[in-house]
């Protein structure tokens, strides 16, 4: 048995006229990520856990934001690919851990949705996925509410 880590990390600007979605889920609030994608933060930043974890590089190299077959696509679709990436390398995932920055909107009733979307798409326990937000305080980008971040911790064991 062979267990390794990775970490993601993502970030996108704020804008209006677009849909906030986080982790497969829409929130509604009055603004959304500008993104090539869905700009789902939190989902980008699991992707690059994972992949970083197997050794396989980050988003940008297999989902390039350069390539229009990407133009919109629902985040979901990436972290099922990415996951599709590490079972043929025989790794699974044993958990993740998560953290959401934005001011606004409260994401507490919207976290038990976004992890069962999370868990069903990698075919793990919902249990096995942490989601969690905080605010800055007020200070930096996301603050200032023009933007939102997101960073991930995954832990992957090679069957």
């Amino acid at each position: 048995m062979k267990i390794r880590t990775g970490i993601g990390y993502d970030v996108h600007q704020l804008g209006e006229n677009r849909k906030l979605i986080l982790g497969g889920i829409e929130i509604p609030h009055n603004k959304g990520c500008i993104a090539h994608s869905d700009g789902d933060v939190l989902i980008h930043a699991i992707c690059d856990a994972i992949l970083g974890a197997a050794g396989l590089g980050d988003i940008g190299m297999h989902f390039p934001d350069t390539d229009m077959q990407y133009r919109d696509i629902r985040s979901t679709i990436l972290l099922d690919r990415v996951n599709s990436l590490i079972m043929e390398k025989g790794f699974g995932i044993c958990n993740i851990d998560t953290v959401v920055c934005l001011q606004k909107p409260k994401l507490k009733d919207f976290i038990p949705a976004i992890r069962k979307s999370i868990s069903s798409i990698l075919n793990i326990e919902t249990g096995d996925v942490s989601v969690k937000a905080t605010t800055t305080e007020y200070l930096g980008f996301t603050g200032r509410e023009e933007g939102i971040s997101a960073q991930a911790v995954v832990l992957l064991e090679k069957k």
